[in-house]
């Protein structure tokens, strides 16, 4: 994949930032899109990526290929994983309507095998039926990134899973990253069993950290925290439908712990001592969002939706998402935060 020239301010110094990337099922292509536009800018270099569920995937994918041949070669990691995504949906049951297709619609909200699983986990559990989904993503994964060698990358990693007994999060790192890791950050429990690792179960990272952001304060030495969202904070109106309502319901729970953790970040940066060096870095933290309005259209559905079509619209969006934001804010980054989150603790 040939490297398109650097767009960034001409002459500028290498700025070293950090990643938080959530979760979102299919919807995490629209990170893939952002990361692709980031990675085409040379004075950006990447410190480290917090992720969950599909945003742990795309760190994780991130961390080998920027290992394996820079930023190109993380551009092509990133497209090979979700093309062999979509190419193992390509036989799935999960498939849009007749109608839903002819009338240009993500959604699978009219798919009968879609409305049989979402009858079917609201009343048994993966424990109690096997509903024939085995999950191919782990298998993807172990051919896209080797794992033996993800220590050795220069992206620190942290990857959030929910321990199921505690409900406290587990923070896996470069050196405990496998395939089994990424699976619980990403396991719904409605879904699927809970993942198993050194004799203990994990849940979906949503859970616990969406994604999980004090290490990236506490482990790194970047200033810089850009924030890929994909769960809306905030809808107008409120919702009326069963669906509607059990959709907010998972945003509002997904960007729960999120919310808290920047609240607690802001805080913090409001009494660190920028003279202390142990406070310091605290002080000098900025934060930043990269979010698309569309992604608020979509419903929950189409996070299980798979087609190369709706996987490279999202890429499209993330890379025009990237752009607005860096021809807005990409002067701020190395000086100062372009996500208010002081205004967080004001609304408590």
């Amino acid at each position: 994949m040939a490297r398109k020239p650097t767009r960034g301010p001409a002459g500028r110094d290498p700025l070293l930032i950090d990643l938080a990337l959530q979760g979102g099922g299919s919807h995490g292509a629209f990170t893939w899109g952002v990361l692709d536009r980031m990675l085409e800018e040379g004075w950006i270099e990447i410190e480290a990526a917090s992720g969950t569920s599909a945003g742990a995937m795309n760190a994780a994918v991130l961390a080998h290929g920027l290992m394996d041949g820079g930023p190109d070669g993380a551009r092509a990691a990133l497209a090979t994983f979700w093309k062999k995504v979509s190419d193992a949906a390509a036989l799935s049951p999960l498939r849009r309507g007749p109608l839903d297709v002819l009338l240009g619609r993500w959604t699978l909200d009219n798919s009968p095998a879609y409305l049989a699983m979402d009858i079917a986990t609201r009343v048994f559990s993966p424990y109690d039926l096997d509903f024939g989904m085995p999950n191919p993503l782990a298998a993807i994964l172990a051919e896209v990134v080797d794992f033996e060698r993800l220590p050795r990358s220069p992206v620190k990693l942290f990857i959030t899973a929910t321990n199921v007994h505690t409900g406290r999060p587990r923070v896996f790192r470069n050196h405990d990253v496998s395939p089994a890791a990424l699976m619980a950050s990403a396991c719904l429990p409605m879904m699927f069993q809970a993942v198993e690792i050194d004799g203990q179960a994990y849940w979906d990272g949503g859970y616990s950290g969406n994604p999980t952001m004090t290490p990236l304060i506490d482990e790194c030495v970047s200033d810089d925290t850009v924030i890929i969202g994909i769960n809306p904070v905030q809808r107008p109106g409120t919702p009326k439908t069963a669906r509607d309502i059990l959709n907010r319901l998972n945003e509002v729970a997904f960007n729960a712990v999120l919310l808290k953790e920047l609240q607690m970040m802001a805080l913090l940066r409001s009494v660190a001592d920028p003279g202390n060096e142990k406070t310091a870095h605290w002080a000098r933290m900025r934060v930043h969002l990269v979010q698309s309005a569309m992604l608020a259209d979509l419903g929950a559905s189409s996070k299980l939706n798979a087609e190369w079509d709706f996987l490279t619209m999202l890429r499209d969006e993330g890379r025009r998402a990237a752009d607005a934001f860096l021809a807005a804010h990409g002067d701020a980054l190395g000086k100062r935060s372009t996500l208010p989150i002081e205004y967080l603790l004001e609304k408590v």
